[in-house]
């Protein structure tokens, strides 16, 4: 890693282009970099995130994500990269994991209780995002497999986590009033 990143400014985006990770240039606002910009500000939301108090499995399945994540970032710079099933199984686990001692819903609930769990619905919504991102750029070029389904998977994982952070510091939910 020493020599991949020696030198931070090169200049080579100045006129809007940036590379990718097979050597070649595209326009800096194409899908592709969209798509990759948006799972870099989602990782960073969960990098604040975990400036939070979080029960150590929590503060480990971030991490694990944050890694997916970067793996993720790397399959769209490099499109020929794979982004292997096994992350989505993972969160798949995570869900039904933490969802299984929360009380169901009957009514919405608005984004917000304690720090960690508004940071994490805000992450939540950029996951969200991210998917968005991410059909735009398979209308028209291909999209690494899996990663659709990872990023919706995320969404909801980090829904339910956000339910389970309230939770664990005794915040109750604010439902939504019709």
């Amino acid at each position: 890693m020493a020599n991949r990143l020696s030198k931070i400014v090169t200049r080579t985006g100045d006129k809007g282009t940036t590379g990718l990770a097979d050597g070649s240039r595209v326009q800096k606002d194409s899908a592709r970099i969209h798509c990759l910009g948006t799972v870099d500000e989602l990782n960073s939301h969960l990098g604040l995130l975990l400036c939070e108090t979080l029960a150590q499995d929590v503060r480990e399945l971030l991490l694990r994500i944050q890694n997916d994540l970067f793996d993720l970032g790397g399959s769209l710079a490099y499109p020929v990269a794979p982004f292997t099933e096994d992350k989505l199984a993972r969160l798949d686990s995570a869900i039904a994991h933490y969802n299984a001692d929360l009380p169901p819903l009957k009514e919405f609930i608005l984004p917000g209780g304690t720090r960690a769990a508004s940071l994490c619905h805000i992450a939540r919504t950029v996951a969200r995002r991210a998917e968005r991102d991410f059909v735009a750029l398979a209308h028209s070029e291909e999209a690494p497999t899996n990663g659709l389904p990872y990023l919706n998977r995320l969404s909801d994982l980090l829904f339910v986590l956000s339910r389970v952070l309230n939770r664990s510091a005794g915040q109750t939910e604010t439902l939504w009033k019709r």
